[in-house]
């Protein structure tokens, strides 16, 4: 049955060992095609550098109209999404007579984060618009953080505990058999906690609660559960659904160094686009999803893609029957930031390691796809070429558009570069990626939009530096981009599989001559 294989990590988990190496040939299939293109480009513009040139013309061109094309989605989920910034989710709640039966239970995971970090994402629970007495919040510690996560969840119980419907503190044994260290077995206990301390003995109907997983640095806007609740509540199949915001890194981004702030904004970009295009859409980071769904399935616990790999838990599990739905609203999350620059660096590579390890989703997928018979055929090639294509543009594109162009002109020999196609290459391929700035300069307008208000102790010049950053893009979509892809995929490869690592989580009170923070806001 299906269903024996929707808790696979890896390919040691089947004992057949036909099955075993299947999986294992779907694991390395994503690495050796990204090395297979970059040795590939490197090969061929030495023995076929012509062959190669019009390559890169044709692969620029393909790359603008993309370019453009990605675009127009970003400008129209940045309009959706201001349009439902400014939406009256309350009011147009109370037209749904049963709206007051749903309960949100919010799943807030920590580790060692101090209390400038959790202290205002609980603040924007209550700050919430949503009635508190339908608000459940499960802050889940790690005993393995020890004695200062429990000091910090204290206090906030201390504070927020009779704040709220129900406040609860879990604590997920540390060296559970099966499990990985990380956010999603975190999860998966704190939810199991709340239903057998809260959820259960009080009766709530499964169908009334939305299950929310927030990173702890997640803040929420006033009006997000009412949001939430109202799509809830009036899309089609609401318990097939899972429902994905926007995330928005402002919480620092003030006090985050420039290729942060970049690194960020394009990620919350990447995520509006998606919105636009929900067939490709996977829950990503902090999302939603009915309670239903966890009692059905159960969160996975054995990876470190949770987030992702619910989605296709889920979809493999109603055979194709599931969806996520873009909810056209933000929530506000940290850019990564450290106590110096070297270490925001090396913090900020991992954690693009750790988002690109969601390859590990591609073998996962294949081979449920050859195990499951009642999902059509054509959802199974267009989800396969989705995915497969997603991580193979992480890995390359950034190599292919900056490098590939200068091989054939250094490798190519006297022959090549004496004719007429290597002396009109680099001005061709430099002509259509000037045209292809559009894309940047759209970026950079609409970041400008979604800055908070400058803190005190910051220049007018900073604002500045908020345009010029973009820049950096190109040296970020290499080192910041496909470098970590690469590695993930690479690993993934070679059997070396990635641990879940948290990213450090520092506040203005950590960082030396902190200034001041400005709660996220448009």
């Amino acid at each position: 049955m299906l269903k024996n294989y929707l808790n696979l990590s890896r390919a040691q988990d089947l004992q057949n060992p036909k099955e075993r190496f299947l999986y294992r040939c779907f694991e390395i299939f994503p690495g050796f095609l990204s090395w297979i293109t970059l040795g590939g480009a490197f090969i061929l513009s030495w023995l076929a550098p012509a062959i190669v040139a019009i390559f890169i013309l044709i692969f620029d061109i393909y790359w603008l109209l993309r370019i453009s094309y990605l675009s127009f989605h970003q400008i129209a989920s940045y309009l959706k999404m201001k349009k439902h910034l400014r939406t009256n989710w309350l009011f147009k709640l109370e037209k749904i007579g049963n709206w007051k039966d749903i309960y949100h239970l919010i799943i807030l995971p920590m580790y060692k984060e101090g209390i400038e970090t959790v202290r205002p994402t609980c603040q924007a629970l209550f700050d919430s618009n949503y009635p508190k007495q339908k608000i459940i919040v499960v802050l889940a510690t790690e005993e393995r953080a020890e004695k200062e996560a429990q000091k910090v969840a204290k206090q906030i119980e201390k504070e927020f505990g009779e704040k709220f419907f129900r406040f609860l503190i879990t604590v997920h044994p540390k060296d559970l058999i099966g499990e990985i260290p990380g956010k999603g077995s975190n999860l998966n206990w704190a939810i199991n906690q709340a239903k057998e301390k809260i959820i259960d003995p009080l009766k709530i109907p499964y169908q009334n609660i939305i299950l929310s997983g927030f990173d702890i640095d997640t803040r929420i806007f006033p009006q997000y559960l009412a949001c939430l609740t109202y799509y809830y509540l009036t899309t089609k199949l609401p318990q097939r659904t899972s429902y994905q915001p926007i995330p928005v890194y402002n919480n620092n981004i003030w006090q985050a160094p420039a290729f942060s702030r970049v690194i960020a904004t394009s990620s919350t970009f990447w995520q509006m686009i998606q919105q636009e295009r929900p067939e490709q859409l996977v829950t990503y980071s902090s999302h939603s999803m009915p309670f239903k769904i966890f009692e059905e399935i159960k969160y996975p616990s054995n990876l470190v893609s949770d987030d992702s790999r619910i989605f296709w838990k889920s979809y493999l599990h109603y055979n194709g029957d599931y969806r996520v739905l873009p909810l056209y609203y933000p929530v506000s999350m940290d850019s990564v930031v450290a106590k110096n620059l070297f270490r925001t660096i090396v913090n900020q590579y991992r954690q693009q390691r750790r988002w690109a390890w969601g390859v590990e989703n591609i073998p996962y997928l294949f081979y449920n796809f050859l195990k499951n018979k009642k999902i059509p055929l054509r959802e199974k090639i267009r989800h396969s070429l989705n995915i497969l294509d997603g991580f193979w543009s992480w890995a390359t594109a950034a190599f292919l558009i900056f490098f590939l162009g200068w091989l054939p002109l250094i490798l190519g020999g006297e022959e090549f570069n004496v004719s007429l196609l290597s002396y009109s290459l680099p001005r061709l391929t430099g002509n259509i990626m000037t045209v292809a700035m559009i894309g940047m300069i759209v970026s950079a307008i609409i970041s400008m939009s979604l800055l908070p208000p400058r803190p005190s102790g910051y220049s007018r010049w900073k604002n500045l530096s908020m345009v010029l950053q973009w820049l950096l893009l190109p040296i970020t979509l290499i080192v910041f981009g496909a470098f970590p892809a690469l590695d993930a995929q690479t690993r993934l490869m070679l059997n070396k599989p990635l641990g879940f690592w948290v990213t450090e989580k520092i506040r203005k009170s950590e960082i030396p001559n902190p200034k001041s923070e400005t709660n996220p806001k448009f």
